[in-house]
């Protein structure tokens, strides 16, 4: 049977994908609302998600360096190498997004509260044209991660359904061991 992930590490996978899932779609949908209470609840939302998947991958990070790996499984060169990028850039745009969108609300004179209870300090000063700016930013990055989204589960799923290796075994959380 191939080694898998342990239990945390598929935990986190999950619960960031789900969170991911979870907000993109709300930001989306809730850029182009009319100014409402209704819409700053949606911004709430998706900013307590956005602060909660920086969090959880922040913590990913600090697990994953503190606890190996299963072995890779055997692929060419060229996709391993492929692998490796697409996932270190994925952690690159999960802790970017969140970030710029810190910077975002800071920028537009929108402090951010998580869950409504802990406020974080504004990162910078209020300026409009900043806060364009970092909106378009915030936005590309998203379609950014969006496309290297696919990208890993396109290879997941051809490794599970040309190649045959199993790999989606490995952070399935419903797989034996």
């Amino acid at each position: 049977m191939m080694e898998r992930y342990n239990p945390v590490s598929i935990a986190l996978h999950w619960l960031i994908a789900l969170l991911i899932f979870g907000a993109f779609p709300l930001g989306l949908y809730m850029a182009d609302l009319p100014l409402s209470p209704q819409k700053l609840q949606y911004y709430s939302w998706h900013k307590w998600a956005g602060v909660t998947i920086f969090l959880l991958v922040l913590i990913r990070i600090l697990w994953r360096i503190g606890h190996k790996p299963p072995a890779p499984v055997p692929m060419p060169r060229w996709q391993r190498q492929a692998s490796d990028a697409v996932h270190y850039m994925l952690y690159a745009f999960m802790i970017v997004i969140p970030l710029s969108g810190w910077l975002l609300s800071s920028a537009k004179g929108m402090q951010t509260v998580w869950f409504g209870v802990l406020p974080l300090p504004d990162l910078v000063g209020k300026n409009k044209e900043l806060g364009e700016t970092l909106h378009e930013l915030h936005e590309m990055l998203n379609y950014g991660m969006l496309l290297l989204f696919g990208l890993h589960v396109a290879a997941a799923l051809k490794h599970q359904f040309i190649d045959k290796d199993h790999l989606l075994s490995r952070m399935n959380p419903f797989a034996r061991t």
